[in-house]
């Protein structure tokens, strides 16, 4: 058995640690749980911190549970939130559970000794009547007790409905039945789950008269003081049919140097030595950042897939590379679209394209003046060489336009280096 603690300390993700903790995992296979909140059909990047958690547990020999919260999602985590949200209903909880459950199930290994399990809260909730758990769970712990955690504190100026006031209960049931039931003797999570979690140790404590123990990890902050996970374009999600791999994969290759440094020792699993030689290697020549490198390849990879990883290389050597015609053809049409988000755009018809004159109307007057205002800048531009459509340069300003539409409806128009048009066919 490795020693987990101390896997999660050199890695700079160790927040909170109660007394004891590292003590029970050092002398025994422990079960552990994270709780993942199943308010979308998708996690994100900001839960990848809690899925690395577990993997490590797991790698350390104990055994991990993940908990998607089907009940606690019908009443809402204070933690953290300005204000109450929207409450959701069993059937789009029901929904985005099976969806999270698939996630994790690309992480966690559910085979072998220490095989990792999915609970849902809801299982256990879902016949537990209202008098039942006043008299049984909440007889337990005082509204002193509730009142004094930060979460209740920071929302009583500003509102905390009796349901989210209630919530750290439901929580603290959760880890007092995984305990019961599964021998669960220690709950992890973000720094800001630290008050629900204690509330399960001392439910635990006080009901069962058992021993409880609790870890939290710190929340993930970017060095430039912006929301980790976060972009123009909202969260940076595991689903690629929300956040394309392509994307996925630019986000980590942007990173900062700073960022890398803390981001490839929390969200990949490489070894400590393997990790130090690629810090040091990139100290060396920043320019060529192989730190960020590293760090794309191996959470894509992950993520994603090996075939995902390799075409979202493709795609950034078609971008801002000297790629070729034929591979700009191999990539499919969402990666394609991914890579020209928020390019300029015009459609135009088929017969449009099959009618057109030449090359130097289709990039002026059929394309409604998008690429060129005119012929004549059109023209002038094709002579200096600088304009090429799919990657092939445009040689004669009176060519026909025999292209081979990309994915059957797309052309690239590309003018100089660095500007580039999506033409869509259809």
């Amino acid at each position: 058995m490795k020693n987990f603690v101390e896997e999660l300390r050199w890695r700079g993700m160790i927040h909170d640690v109660m007394p004891g903790t590292e003590e029970q995992l050092n002398k025994e296979v422990t079960s552990g749980y994270i709780g993942f909140d199943p308010t979308a059909d998708s996690l994100h990047i900001g839960h990848l911190a809690q899925i690395m958690t577990l993997l490590h547990f797991q790698k350390a020999g104990h055994k991990p549970y993940a908990l998607v919260g089907g009940a606690t999602g019908m009443v809402g985590d204070p933690s953290g939130k300005s204000a109450e949200r929207n409450l959701l209903s069993e059937d789009v909880l029901t929904h985005n559970v099976a969806c999270v459950k698939q996630q994790l199930e690309k992480f966690l290994d559910f085979t072998g000794a220490n095989a990792a399990e999915m609970v849902n809260n809801y299982d256990w909730f879902k016949g537990f009547a209202f008098l039942d758990f006043i008299r049984d769970v909440g007889k337990h712990i005082t509204v002193n007790y509730m009142l004094a955690k930060d979460s209740v504190q920071k929302r009583l100026e500003s509102g905390l409905s009796f349901t989210e006031f209630t919530y750290q209960l439901v929580q603290g049931y959760d880890f007092y039945w995984l305990y019961a039931n599964k021998n669960c003797k220690l709950q992890m999570g973000g720094s800001d789950q630290w008050g629900n979690i204690v509330t399960g140790t001392e439910l635990i404590r006080r009901k069962a008269n058992g021993d409880a123990y609790a870890l939290t990890t710190k929340l993930i902050t970017k060095a430039d003081g912006t929301k980790f996970g976060k972009t123009e374009g909202g969260n940076i999600w595991l689903d690629p049919k929300k956040t394309s791999p392509y994307k996925f994969y630019q986000y980590w290759l942007n990173v900062s140097d700073e960022d890398g440094v803390n981001f490839i020792k929390i969200f990949t699993q490489k070894a400590k030595e393997e990790i130090d030689a690629l810090i040091a290697d990139h100290a060396l020549a920043p320019h060529l950042r192989k730190l960020q490198q590293a760090l794309a390849e191996d959470i894509t990879t992950r993520v994603h897939s090996a075939e995902d990883y390799h075409l979202a290389v493709k795609a950034s050597s078609i971008l801002f590379g000297n790629s070729t015609t034929e591979e700009l053809q191999s990539i499919d049409e969402d990666t394609l679209l991914a890579v020209f988000e928020g390019v300029p755009q015009v459609s135009i018809t088929p017969d449009e394209y099959a009618n057109c004159a030449s090359v130097t109307d289709l990039l002026s007057t059929v394309t409604k003046s998008l690429v060129f205002p005119s012929k004549g800048e059109a023209r002038k531009m094709i002579q200096a060489g600088g304009v090429s459509i799919n990657k092939i340069k445009v040689e004669d300003a009176n060519q026909k336009t025999a292209y081979a539409l990309l994915q059957k409806k797309y052309l690239l128009a590309q003018k100089g280096k660095k500007n580039y048009y999506l033409i869509v066919v259809e």
